[in-house]
């Protein structure tokens, strides 16, 4: 079979012929893949920088991926072997099967960015009817479903940052409803974050920056001393792109009730990551299938993947290689 194969960490994976996946188990099914989107765990993987970096070689890359059964079900599943290939293994247990009027692309495209968001907002943000939300960093993939999945959630009120006026105001379409620009001043970034707070209590920051953007979002939401007694914010990190760490000070959390979370592998509860492909993909997948949650996307064919890998994507948009 054609698979995109990795012959060491750094590199990138070639197009190549590969042995085709052979089922160890009877818990084990072959899948023919159609489409699998590539994220930063993936290019992580095959650089070494994750920890869940590739050890053996060659490899075929890809975490997870659409495709079809044996007997013509259309799948979403995580691959035991990689998924940007013609063929791999998966569970015959943990697949999920597509919605009908669901494209493959999408398909594939959107289960990273649910994983990013949904969890972080139903479970660790803990988001209910009439909310009001801050999501910091909200202009990449991840942030633009978690804003259609906030409304979807029911929140009242969205806050959208970001650096990319273009991708800002589409979030206005997605359902945002006020937009605040990194590119702003620091101090008037602080400003207008306190003035929307003010006016309506932020009840939790879905945070995929970290680093300074994080900083100037919780010295926006501490109290002000004595007699102040603040509304809860549960801040949850999910990623870290404007850098690992941040400085705070014990005076800004005890002059607040600022909750600080993390929304990844690590911090989930089992059975809420047992909930993932029973429960949480099927309904944003489904939501996807009615036009209410959207992705965009760079396509590319297998064929192109040593290019592809290296390939600028545009803001906003996911690549994914079909098959």
């Amino acid at each position: 079979m054609k698979a995109a194969v990795l012959h060491q960490l750094g590199e990138a994976p070639k197009y190549e012929e590969f042995p085709a996946p052979v089922l160890q188990s009877t818990d084990q099914v072959v899948i023919t893949v159609k489409a699998a989107s590539v994220k930063n765990l993936d290019k992580g993987r095959a650089s070494g920088i994750h920890y869940a970096r590739h050890t053996h070689f060659p490899v075929v890359v890809g975490v997870d991926g659409v495709g079809v059964l044996a007997d013509g079900t259309r799948v979403y599943a995580t691959g035991i072997t990689g998924m940007i290939a013609e063929k791999a293994l998966i569970s015959n247990k943990g697949y999920v099967v597509l919605p009908d009027h669901i494209d493959d692309v999408s398909a594939a495209a959107l289960p990273n960015a649910i994983l990013g968001a949904a969890i972080a907002l139903k479970y660790r943000a803990e988001v209910k009817a009439g909310d009001t939300i801050l999501i910091n960093g909200a202009t990449g993939v991840t942030g633009q479903a978690a804003v259609q999945i906030a409304k979807y959630y029911g929140a009242k009120k969205i806050i959208v940052t970001g650096r990319n006026p273009e991708l800002l105001n589409r979030l206005l379409q997605l359902g945002a409803d006020e937009i605040v620009s990194l590119k702003d001043d620091h101090e008037h970034i602080i400003a207008r974050i306190k003035e929307l707070h003010s006016t309506g209590p932020i009840s939790a920051v879905i945070d995929y920056t970290w680093g300074h953007p994080a900083e100037l979002i919780l010295t926006a939401l501490k109290g002000s001393g004595l007699h102040n007694v603040t509304s809860k914010v549960r801040f949850v990190t999910v990623g870290s792109m404007a850098g690992e760490e941040i400085t705070i000070s014990s005076g800004m959390l005890r002059s607040s009730a600022i909750e600080i979370l993390g929304s990844g592998f690590g911090s989930i509860p089992a059975d809420i990551m047992a909930k993932l492909p029973l429960e949480i993909i099927p309904e944003m997948l489904q939501l996807a299938a009615e036009g209410k949650l959207k992705v965009e996307t760079l396509i590319r064919p297998l064929s192109e993947i040593e290019t592809a890998w290296h390939e600028h994507v545009p803001a906003g948009k996911r690549l994914v290689i079909v098959m």
